[in-house]
């Protein structure tokens, strides 16, 4: 069984919402999971692992959360060479910078030379209504993981 690091920061319960569908299609493909608040995630949890989601609600104009900010700035010393990485996130469309966080994240991953093997998921607010969407994104991961790591 492969095994999955995801790693959420959630201020309302709607990123860890969105965290624990994509954690039910992980586990739909036989993917062991360990999902952790981000004030519980450090930085040598991040090397243990070659699969990697991370998931952040956006704050202000399109910043991370401040709960992140520490993973994030020791995340700039690492390197993700042949580690697979997936972003997701909640934000608001009432804001000018939708989703940043899922950006940002996405920015570090490809600077520290993780590969990113599918789009980061951007959900307006919370997961109502866009339940299957999360599960389906969780399930991808799982499959381009599998296929990349058997290759």
């Amino acid at each position: 069984m492969s095994e999955v690091l995801l790693v959420y920061a959630s201020m309302s319960g709607n990123t860890e919402a969105i965290a624990d569908l994509i954690e039910e299609g992980l586990q739909e493909e036989n993917m062991n999971v360990t999902k952790l608040d981000v004030v519980d995630c450090d930085p040598d949890q991040l090397n243990a692992f070659d699969a990697i989601i991370l998931g952040a609600y956006t704050w202000g104009d399109g910043e991370l959360p401040d709960e992140f900010l520490d993973l994030y700035d020791e995340m700039a010393g690492l390197d993700f060479t042949d580690k697979h990485f997936a972003v997701f996130g909640s934000g608001d469309t009432a804001y000018d910078i939708f989703c940043g966080a899922v950006d940002l994240l996405e920015a570090m991953i490809d600077e520290r030379k993780g590969q990113i093997v599918q789009p980061g998921l951007k959900i307006e607010l919370g997961p109502d209504g866009e339940e299957e969407t999360c599960k389906d994104f969780g399930r991808e991961f799982a499959k381009k993981v599998k296929l990349e790591t058997s290759v």
